[in-house]
């Protein structure tokens, strides 16, 4: 297997130091630009990784998250050009700032395929997020013997029509956009007078049988837990490192 691996070791955090690894690997037979956020308004540690990196074709990176990492994502970007400013410098997944996006604002512009990581001291919880539609095939594996979480279809050539795209200059869907982000429906994004598990059951979201289906082992609508195939733990205790891998 080919690999150009650009590895980086960073262990400490803004916050604290960091325990955890993270890998990151583009399988993909393209160039990617990943990118991270983490919320640093509820308490959690931050990583001194930078927030964004270009990630040509079997490249590695891996870095040090720390022990109470909190609402964080992890996202590839395709199609990018840097020298455009604002969220639109990438077809999918672009964000506020360039390369790096911005560490107060820069979530990445849907569709994106996120990693979603929340280590809360008892358990790491994770799961691969198609809320927000998607854009690149993922998989999370770990040290620890933990689930899979994972989407390891391009979801974007067999897309329903109004929810495919954006394409690139050849005309290929490299995304599968959300039905609430096409749409606004509360009912699919379970806001306003759906705003409980209770009344935003999956039954009420158009096409969530094409990505659940795809995707089983995926976190495909705001209350899919239910699904026992959405949302994943792994005690803290294990001290598990993480790969994600994009293109698996």
């Amino acid at each position: 297997m080919r690999f150009a691996v650009l590895a980086s070791f960073a262990f400490a955090a803004l916050s604290g130091v960091a325990t955890r690894q993270i890998t990151v690997y583009n399988a993909c037979p393209f160039t990617i630009w990943p990118a991270m956020y983490t919320n640093n308004h509820i308490g959690g540690g931050v990583p001194s990784q930078p927030t964004g990196w270009e990630a040509p074709a079997w490249s590695v990176k891996t870095f040090g998250v720390p022990e109470n990492w909190m609402s964080a994502r992890i996202w590839g970007r395709r199609n990018c050009d840097f020298s455009r400013p604002g969220p639109n410098n990438c077809l999918t997944g672009g964000c506020n700032g360039g390369l790096e996006c911005d560490r107060e604002s820069g979530t990445g512009v849907p569709p994106a395929t996120l990693a979603e990581f929340n280590f809360d001291g008892s358990n790491d919880w994770y799961d691969v997020s198609l809320v927000d539609g998607a854009n690149l095939p993922m998989r999370i594996t770990n040290t620890a013997g933990c689930p899979v979480a994972e989407c390891p279809v391009d979801l974007g050539p067999n897309c329903p029509p109004e929810l495919k795209g954006p394409f690139d200059a050849s005309g290929f869907p490299v995304g599968c956009k959300s039905y609430c982000k096409v749409t606004g429906d509360p009912a699919a994004c379970c806001t306003g007078s759906h705003s409980t598990a209770e009344t935003c059951p999956n039954t009420g979201v158009k096409y969530y049988s094409y990505f659940k289906t795809a995707c089983p082992n995926s976190y495909v609508h705001a209350y899919d837990e239910p699904s026992g195939r959405a949302l994943y733990t792994c005690p803290t205790g294990r001290r598990a490192d993480y790969t994600i891998t994009f293109c698996p």
